[in-house]
């Protein structure tokens, strides 16, 4: 039988994930996700399939894992279907905001979809005007606000 995905739960796995990013930390980023998950830019422009392939992808394989930062901006969870939606802002050798659509299974992510832009531009600058009121202040993971 598959765990529920909750709305607490869902936040607190991915914030677990953006903490181990941004600690540098490979082996306890890919330890949320599924043996086999799936982790996609479509259509293929990365694709890593495992937990073993996305330590290495994390930097796992490296003497020195490489600098990460995460940052969830807002965070939607459909505890029905399983799927979580986040906006994000990942920096690594370049900048990135985008989308995740992002599926759990048993209380790990076994797959990840994101559709991301790079640019050196803030959270804020680069969303613009569409951040009004009310919609930027939305809780992150763990219940943070993240407007950055």
């Amino acid at each position: 039988m598959t765990a529920a995905v909750t709305d607490r739960g869902a936040r607190a796995l991915l914030a677990q994930l953006a903490d181990a990013w941004n600690r540098g930390d490979p082996r306890s980023g890919a330890d949320c996700f599924t043996p086999d998950a799936i982790y996609l830019e479509p259509p293929d422009r990365q694709r890593h399939v495992g937990r073993a392939e996305l330590y290495t992808f994390f930097g796992g394989a490296a003497p020195d894992p490489p600098a990460m930062s995460m940052t969830w901006h807002h965070l939607a969870v459909d505890d029905v279907t399983g799927l979580v939606f986040g906006e994000y802002t990942f920096s690594g050798n370049m900048t990135y905001h985008g989308v995740a659509v992002i599926q759990l299974h048993d209380g790990l992510i076994s797959a990840w979809r994101e559709y991301q832009y790079q640019s050196p531009l803030s959270f804020t600058d680069f969303a613009g005007d569409s951040l009004r009121p009310g919609f930027s202040a939305g809780r992150a993971a763990g219940g943070q606000s993240a407007d950055q």
